[in-house]
């Protein structure tokens, strides 16, 4: 047979002896269109730009004359003043009308719906001449006590809304019926896992929606907000209907008098493109400011350098300056530093819809004990564990830790349901860890630890980060905590989770699928985590697929099926003897 000389035929292969390709010179790609695009657009710059300036018509002698003009800038100082402060109560009255909207109150959601639809209906020179008038329907404004004769004070209607006052109230009504919309649609863009994370917990629904939602709906929110200001900004020359003078009603009373339209009306143009070059340039700080954590580069927010660190990153600081010793393990980070709850499960059911996920479900967890709940999806296990913490509140029955009912107080044979205040309370005693992370994206990872701790048990900043630190150490993440999410592997994240819950020492740990979410490489870690935590102590409910880890770290396995625990007990029995028939055929498939 025969042969190839390798080395002739391919001499290529011999890659010891090709030149070194670092020192070649890159020739770009060439784009001719592009070049041509260019060279177009320039082209058509310069003649637009030439026309105007060499065109007498444009009178540009007018124009400087009156482009500082006393009158003309005291008409922009109330066209800046309106626009501020329409785009203040607007914005405000419409993140209230929005909260509404989402709200579980139909009342509320429902007056919101009809303020919304009609202003957004009447439109605003309407609006504006509607409330210039309304001293012909209400001649007067009565302070006193509804329904009654009873009056403290009477003014007339004329005389306490003047010309300004209308053209501020009739601009911020109008523009709260639009804003409502633009915040409600940033709102709805945040995950459901994010209110879930925050009320898990036990942060205030003020707190949930200035520190969470809020700061994220802000990404979704910025550009059609800033739209609307700036078409606030231009909107104001419709008062010219009220015969106040602000930019542009001054320019028309201007060149009415000395017939010079065009350059008056490029002097209107032109400061308005300065006021929209600056929102522009605001908008632009705020977009990066709100962007922190959602995108792969982190990028200093505009004018940082100006300010210096902000005070958690000064806190960092200062605590990794202060020598410490070598830290304690995860596993002794609670033994002994708070009380280890029971949980009992009585006869719990929840439906959805025409579906029944939990079916009277009893179960008794002991303190310190470690329970594992296994089996196939739709078996209702992570229902069970949100009933643990009332993020699912259920149809009948109740969960109890220590006693204590979650959601409601037992006086004598009857349950009162607590208010949410009281719930987040006793939440509050209860770590979750979600099976998605549920990490807060605009926040570091020292920042979700510290949120908890600050908000529900008062502690100091400066302390928290200590603490925060302490714990990211504990799960080995020192090194990322001024990291962002986005910026972690799943495991980091979940790790991040598990300091997190960690933060208000709970009396129970809830684990939801804690690794379902990532990939087989990144298992391990958590897994290592969660049993190194196992030996703290602390009361522990884990849904899990990973039957090899309930079996090394459960002291108690709950096999569910159709919303019912169809067998429970020791990890020895469960696995090597089940006494059910379907938890064989499951363990037979999944083993």
């Amino acid at each position: 047979m025969a042969t190839t000389d390798v080395s002739s035929a391919a001499p290529d292969l011999d890659v010891s002896r090709r030149a070194d390709p670092s020192g070649y010179r890159v020739i770009p790609a060439k784009h001719p269109w592009r070049v041509a695009g260019t060279v177009v657009a320039a082209l058509l710059i310069a003649v637009s730009l030439h026309s105007i300036l060499t065109n007498q018509r444009w009178g540009w002698g007018v124009f400087a004359q009156f482009f500082f003009d006393p009158a003309v800038l005291v008409g922009l100082g109330r066209t800046l003043w309106l626009t501020l402060l329409a785009t203040i109560v607007g914005f405000f009255i419409g993140g209230l009308l929005a909260f509404a909207r989402v709200s579980k109150s139909k009342l509320l959601s429902g007056l919101s719906w009809a303020y919304i639809w009609l202003l957004r209906s009447i439109p605003l020179i309407v609006l504006l001449l509607v409330l210039n008038n309304i001293g012909y329907l209400y001649p007067t404004v009565d302070i006193g006590v509804p329904f009654t004769d009873i009056l403290f004070a009477q003014y007339g209607t004329t005389s306490v809304l003047s010309v300004f006052a209308v053209a501020v109230i009739g601009l911020s009504l109008n523009q709260a019926a639009f804003s409502a919309e633009i915040i409600r649609g940033g709102i709805l863009s945040i995950d459901q896992g994010q209110q879930e994370a925050a009320a898990a917990l036990g942060l205030s629904w003020r707190r949930q929606s200035l520190r969470i939602i809020l700061p994220q709906a802000m990404r979704a929110i910025i550009p059609s907000g800033f739209n609307e200001i700036i078409g606030l900004a231009k909107a104001t020359s419709i008062v010219y209907v009220l015969a106040l003078p602000e930019l542009f009603y001054t320019v028309q009373v201007i060149y009415k008098r000395n017939l010079e339209v065009i350059p008056l009306l490029m002097v209107a143009t032109v400061w308005y493109l300065i006021i929209m070059s600056l929102l522009s340039i605001v908008q632009f700080g705020i977009e990066r400011y709100f962007a922190k954590g959602a995108t792969r580069e982190v990028q200093a927010p505009l004018f940082g350098r100006l300010f210096g660190p902000g005070r958690t990153a000064r806190a960092i600081a200062a605590a990794r300056a202060t020598p410490v010793t070598q830290r304690a393990p995860l596993a002794a980070f609670d033994r002994h530093s708070h009380d280890v709850g029971r949980i009992d499960i009585r006869r719990v059911t929840k439906r959805f819809g025409d579906f029944k996920a939990l079916d009277g479900v009893s179960l008794a967890i002991e303190p310190g004990e470690v329970t594992a709940i296994i089996g196939p999806s739709g078996a209702g296990k992570s229902t069970l564990l949100r009933t643990i913490n009332h993020l699912e509140r259920p149809d009948a029955g109740f969960v109890s830790i220590d006693g204590e009912i979650i959601a409601f107080e037992q006086r004598g044979e009857l349950l009162y349901e607590l208010k949410d205040p009281a719930i987040r309370k006793r939440r509050a005693g209860i770590g979750m860890v979600f099976q998605n992370f549920n990490l807060f994206p605009h926040l570091t990872a020292v920042e979700n630890i510290i949120e908890a701790p600050i908000a529900i048990q008062g502690l100091a900043h400066d302390e928290a980060v200590s603490l925060a630190l302490d714990l990211l150490d504990r799960v080995g993440l020192s090194d990322k905590a001024e990291a962002y999410p986005r910026h972690l592997s799943g495991g980091q994240q979940q790790r991040v989770a598990i300091a997190r819950a960690l933060a208000l020492k709970p009396k129970v740990l809830l684990f939801d699928e804690p690794t379902s979410a990532l990939d087989p490489e990144l298992v391990g870690e958590v897994l290592d985590t969660i049993k190194e935590l196992a030996q703290s102590g602390t009361t522990m409910v884990i849904v899990t697929h990973e039957i090899g880890f309930a079996r090394e770290v459960a002291d108690k396995i709950v096999f569910m099926e159709n919303g019912r625990i169809v067998e429970a007990g020791a990890p020895e029995r469960v696995f090597n003897s089940p006494s059910h028939h379907r938890t064989a055929e499951f363990l037979a498939k999944v083993l």
